[in-house]
């Protein structure tokens, strides 16, 4: 099954994976403490505004916790703003999401994100027939086409880059790279996986 991109958080945890049937020649970077979605160098030339992105961000709340962001395009960093001036993690994936709506391209795509901090998470969609937010409790998964609501996902994974290879190597088709998120008292731990 094609499922596309997809988000998994759960409370600690989370990881990020890039399917993809258009530009599969993408690699994840780390860049200052934020991990991107770039083209390989071998990459065709796009204009396609959809291919670069930072797809996790470490973020510090004023009060001080830890927490990650993670989705599948430019909307990440408005969240991430959003977590840093207070907002709550449901107004922060709300916000930016209603405001940057679902990817204007060939498929409509629904843009995805995820709220991790050490004892909590928060799932975000929004698609053209909707905007979804919710807190879970456990892994959950929400995808670009197909699941494109948040469901339940089997994450056995308890660090960020077992998350990362875990959801590279998930059955679903047209893998490209995938990144990592954990979060706990001491802060946030980043790794990606690029399939090398």
């Amino acid at each position: 099954m094609y499922i596309g991109r997809f988000v998994v958080v759960g409370p600690g945890i989370g990881a990020y994976r890039v399917s993809s049937r258009s530009f599969p020649n993408r690699r994840v970077l780390e860049r200052d403490g934020t991990l991107t979605v770039g083209p390989t160098p071998d990459a065709p030339e796009t204009d396609n505004p959809y291919v670069s992105y930072n797809c996790v961000r470490r973020v510090e709340t004023p009060t001080g916790e830890p927490l990650a962001v993670l989705g599948n395009g430019s909307h990440v960093d408005p969240i991430a703003e959003k977590l840093e001036l207070g907002y709550p993690a449901r107004d922060a994936l709300a916000t930016p999401l209603l405001a940057l709506d679902f990817e204007k391209d060939d498929y409509d795509t629904p843009r995805i994100a995820g709220v991790v901090g050490a004892e909590t998470a928060t799932i975000g969609t929004v698609r053209r027939d909707a905007l979804l937010v919710e807190a879970v409790d456990e892994p959950t998964l929400v995808a670009t086409y197909e699941r494109d609501s948040p469901d339940a996902y089997d994450l056995a994974a308890e660090d960020a880059e077992a998350a990362a290879s875990e959801v590279l190597g998930a059955d679903f088709e047209h893998p490209v790279c995938a990144a990592g998120a954990t979060v706990d008292a001491e802060g946030v731990s980043l790794a990606f996986d690029n399939g090398e």
